[in-house]
């Protein structure tokens, strides 16, 4: 089915807006260049000099090319072995910013009565202070391992798994719509890259925020100017 541009830089498919955003419970987001503007990946390992290395690994793995989300995570976290955990802190205070109409979307979203679900192919340091940020409900992302205050190039096994991928950010959008008493047809997904593709699928309305074109083709809307708050000129 073919997307219909219903102004500059948004289109739908498959659906008639406005939708009434009331209609749903659950929003979930991805974090990297979705929520916020950078690879918090491909940062931390510019601390290193490596971030052309790690940086071409991720733009692979978001395009669909390199198809084992953790074979990929696991290949770029080594590459960060020695890393200061400090420079994670640098990250976070120097080049992290909330991508336009994240905060407004995601505060029409609250008052609207929707619980939101931070669900991250990346790091916990920085998925647990966007979450404090806009006051998230939920959240689940990697554990960086580390030991006198460097990076081991590991990541820790947490109580659901030890890297959360595609299937694992699937998983958690249907975890969490249980937990609420919802239907996943009541939750929105907004992703980016390849590995947010099973969770949009099991959303009621998929969101393809600057995705990468297999994305875009397979979600209901696609914003691909201007800010998430776009978003609100389809869910009213």
């Amino acid at each position: 089915m073919n997307a219909k541009e219903i102004s500059p830089g948004l289109a739908v498919r498959g659906i008639t807006p406005p939708l009434a955003l009331a209609d749903f419970k659950l929003i979930a987001f991805d974090m990297d260049s979705t929520l916020i503007n950078i690879e918090c990946i491909d940062e931390i390992a510019d601390a290193v000099g490596k971030k052309a290395e790690v940086a071409a690994i991720t733009e692979a793995t978001m395009r669909g090319e390199i198809k084992d989300f953790k074979e990929s995570l696991r290949r770029r976290v080594a590459l960060l072995k020695g890393v200061p955990v400090d420079a994670l802190q640098q990250v976070y205070d120097q080049r992290l910013q909330l991508n336009p109409g994240a905060a407004e979307l995601v505060a029409a979203c609250k008052a609207a009565g929707l619980k939101v679900l931070l669900v991250s192919g990346g790091f916990t340091f920085f998925a647990n202070r966007v979450k404090d940020r806009l006051g998230l409900d939920f959240a689940r992302s990697n554990l960086l391992d580390e030991a006198d205050g460097r990076l081991t190039g590991r990541v820790v096994m947490q109580s659901w798994g030890d890297i959360c991928d595609g299937a694992e950010k699937r998983r958690t959008l249907l975890e969490v719509a249980s937990l609420l008493g919802i239907s996943p047809g009541e939750a929105i997904a907004v992703g980016d890259g390849a590995n947010d593709l099973p969770m949009m699928a099991e959303a009621g309305l998929s969101v393809a925020y600057h995705a990468k074109p297999k994305v875009r083709e397979q979600a209901m809307v696609a914003i691909d100017d201007g800010g998430l708050d776009r978003l609100l000129e389809v869910l009213r």
